[in-house]
């Protein structure tokens, strides 16, 4: 037996994977290197890494600047409670974060992974409003297809993707209001803007007092199927929603650090919310690390000569020196980038075309580095059969993508080269025409 076939053993013995229903399932793949856009597995063979493994490399994997400022980060300081203290990594990393943000957007507030930047932004939505003496703001919105990460505050608000019936009886209320998912010839556009507006004006007009906050994904909706929407639909909810006096909390948890376009999704929407959350691509993918960043004024709420006043909140790894050192790094690389992202996106957009004259495609949408696709006869369903056959045919042709039912997107790390998207959308050519 070989090293990598007793691990596996080990692996079907021991482990325990998420999104994976185990007895169905086909073996997971053994990974045991990656370079660049590049997998290789344990059997030498090489995966085409579409998806940012996650959604979460940034720059390729890897990459030597992030992994020599972790390994000198790691041989000074590793670790420190982050209560009471604090160190030149992080100071440096949340200074750079606000300067990069909307004017006003300038305190962070450190955690771990997508799901708890937003609970840290839905719990200092609620206590802000109690602070400031309106404890009857308890009610959130948010929008039909968003998802907020699996920690229960983030569940609650992402009702609305089906990811969590099993769990609803246990989630607090919240509303989600309709979603005016766009494309590209997408001719109904602004009458589904419309509605959803309609629907927002008619909460917020009986229930706007009572709300703490509205939370979403800011033009583009990650695990419901990649949808987008248009910046002046955003901009539109922004206006409501402070005519009414309630939060506007944006999860930038995949669109952030140039994924849209722009360093973050607010920017090319043009909209300053009042909470950002961040995490993916903070770190370029090497270590877990987040950020709720907010305005000023709401830090301020939560001053007084009371503990109970404070945000009593905090991780055992907030702000870890590793992982700060990792995303001051990344944030390096991303400065030095020139034209990467606009490539990127120019090859998706004639992808697109490329695909619709060979294969049925429908609803294609480009924005940024990420592309995707509907393919008739199937809904975005998460596990579906659909997704899982094609998930099947393109790993078989060395392309790593994960549909989401009948949703085919490519959200590739930076360092793609032309000649791998060549690869990328041959290949896909190539599954398509075989899928019937």
């Amino acid at each position: 037996m070989s090293d990598w076939e007793e691990l596996s053993t080990l692996d079907a013995r021991h482990m325990w994977h998420p999104f994976t229903q185990a007895q169905t399932a086909p073996l997971p793949v053994p990974i045991k290197s990656a370079k660049g856009a590049v997998l290789t597995g344990a059997d030498g063979r090489e995966y085409l890494d579409l998806i940012s493994s996650w959604w979460v490399i940034l720059h390729g994997h890897g990459e030597p600047a992030i992994a020599q400022a972790i390994a000198d980060q790691a041989a000074e300081l590793d670790h420190v409670i982050f209560a009471g203290f604090t160190h030149e990594p992080a100071v440096r990393l949340a200074a750079s974060l606000a300067t990069r943000m909307p004017d006003d957007l300038d305190r962070v507030f450190f955690s771990d992974d997508g799901s708890t930047a937003v609970e840290v932004a839905l719990k200092m939505s609620y206590q802000y409003w109690r602070n400031k003496g309106e404890p009857q703001r308890k009610r959130f919105l948010s929008f039909d297809g968003g998802y907020h990460g699996d920690t229960f505050g983030a569940m609650a608000v992402g009702k609305g993707s089906g990811f969590f019936d099993m769990w609803e009886d246990l989630l607090f209320e919240s509303q989600s209001l309709p979603y005016p998912a766009t494309w590209d010839g997408d001719n109904e556009a602004e009458q589904k803007e419309q509605e959803a507006l309609v629907a927002l004006d008619g909460y917020l007009a009986e229930h706007g007092g009572e709300t703490a906050a509205l939370i979403m994904e800011p033009l583009i909706q990650g695990a419901s199927g990649f949808r987008m929407c248009r910046p002046q639909f955003v901009q539109a909810v922004s206006e409501r929603l402070k005519s009414a006096g309630v939060l506007l909390i944006f999860d930038e948890v995949m669109t952030g650090f140039g994924r849209t376009g722009e360093m973050f999704a607010c920017q090319k929407a043009q909209v300053t919310p009042d909470l950002v959350c961040l995490s993916k691509g903070l770190t370029g993918g090497f270590l877990p690390l987040a950020a709720t960043v907010c305005r000023e004024g709401i830090y301020e709420a939560f001053l007084g000569d009371s503990f109970d006043e404070a945000f009593s909140h905090g991780h055992s790894f907030t702000a870890n020196p590793l992982g700060c050192a990792a995303a001051n790094a990344s944030l390096e690389l991303l400065d030095a980038s020139d034209g990467q992202v606009e490539a990127i996106q120019a090859r998706h957009r004639q992808g697109m075309d490329e695909l619709k004259a060979k294969a049925s495609i429908i609803r294609p949408r480009v924005m940024g580095t990420i592309a995707a696709f509907e393919v008739e006869g199937g809904e975005a369903t998460y596990g579906s059969a659909i997704g899982e056959k094609l998930q099947a045919m393109f790993l078989a042709d060395g392309l790593l993508t994960r549909p989401l039912g009948n949703v085919v997107y490519l959200l590739p790390p930076l360092c793609i080269s032309e000649a791998q998207m060549d690869q990328a959308y041959g290949g896909i050519a190539k599954v398509l025409a075989r899928l019937d």
